[in-house]
């Protein structure tokens, strides 16, 4: 893998636990994580977590594991992709130039004065900055979080489904096993929802997506 994204034009460095990776990045930045689930001693979900507790790194998890348990925890714990072994290289290439695109975008965005801040009760989402906001106090979003939602309130009050959503975040069609999407919606409600189980601004239309409407 090392040699083949190499080939590409990426600068990979290879470490095989844990503990290796902690003291790389000790000492360097990094734009991406490929993270294998698979590791000897701590293993991939906890360095997931981990890592999502530290930095705001991107991750892309693989695994040999293809369980729809397995996808959905990976996803849970915050990674902004999952790939199950085996898998075409140009896949996981594909997948990794989707996930720095948007990261890229958002990092490099210049928003203007009309589009600074989006704004939903007592929520302010920091176009610039990249941060969500409740009555001063910063809660934590990760890349794909960040993304749907800003595209969400950009959107408001039109059904979005999960295709159209999918196409928009990653930028690649889905596949009928793909639930990210889903999985992302039930992270933003725990962070935005007074009841998740009762959401009032972020709502599921039976059978056609979500809308989202910041007058609920």
């Amino acid at each position: 893998m090392k040699t083949y994204l190499s080939k590409e034009g990426y600068d990979v460095e290879a470490v095989e636990d844990a503990d290796a990776m902690d003291r790389y990045l000790s000492g360097q930045d990094v734009d991406l994580v490929i993270l294998d689930l698979m590791l000897p001693g701590e293993d991939g979900l906890s360095i997931g977590r981990r890592l999502r507790s530290q930095k705001n790194l991107p991750i892309i998890i693989l695994s040999a594991r293809g369980e729809e348990l397995d996808r959905i925890v990976g996803l849970e714990m915050g990674a902004d992709d999952y790939l199950t072994k085996p898998f075409n290289p140009r896949e996981l290439l594909a997948r990794i130039r989707s996930v720095l695109r948007r990261c890229h975008q958002t990092r490099q965005s210049q928003p203007t004065g009309k589009n600074l801040s989006l704004e939903f009760g007592p929520f302010q989402l920091d176009v610039q900055r990249h941060k969500l906001f409740r009555r001063h106090q910063e809660i934590p979003l990760t890349t794909g979080e960040f993304t749907l939602l800003r595209i969400f309130l950009e959107h408001q009050n039109r059904v979005l489904n999960r295709d159209t959503l999918l196409e928009m975040t990653k930028g690649y069609d889905r596949s009928p096993l793909d639930r990210s999407i889903d999985v992302c919606v039930g992270r933003l409600r725990r962070k935005i929802e007074f009841n998740p189980s009762e959401p009032v601004y972020l709502r599921t239309v039976w059978g056609a997506g979500y809308i989202f409407s910041s007058e609920a």
